[in-house]
């Protein structure tokens, strides 16, 4: 099981959407990711982020490369995990 893939949910460790939760859309290089909440779910955008600045979940939807926010929100609500990705946690920031 690969910790960074398509459809992982992870929680956001650092920046303004520090402890939200989102969804890997695309892997753009060995150090980017492209994510998205989607917005209208829990507020985070889509965007670019560092895999240094993500912690992955067990929790993982199935979704397309480079899926719209709209079928990202469709996967989460058949999988169920809606509430889960609504909570906000308190990131575990890895001391380099």
């Amino acid at each position: 099981m690969p910790a960074i893939e398509i459809g992982r949910i992870c929680v956001k460790t650092r920046g303004r959407e520090a402890g939200k939760k989102c969804v890997i859309v695309d892997i753009i290089d060995s150090n980017f990711v492209l994510v998205t909440g989607p917005k209208e779910i829990n507020g985070v955008k889509r965007r670019r982020v560092n895999i240094l600045h993500i912690e992955p979940t067990d929790k993982k939807v199935e979704i397309n490369k480079g899926a719209t926010d709209q079928e990202v929100k469709q996967a989460i609500e058949q999988s169920g995990l809606t509430d889960f990705i609504k909570e906000a946690v308190k990131p575990k920031i890895p001391v380099i």
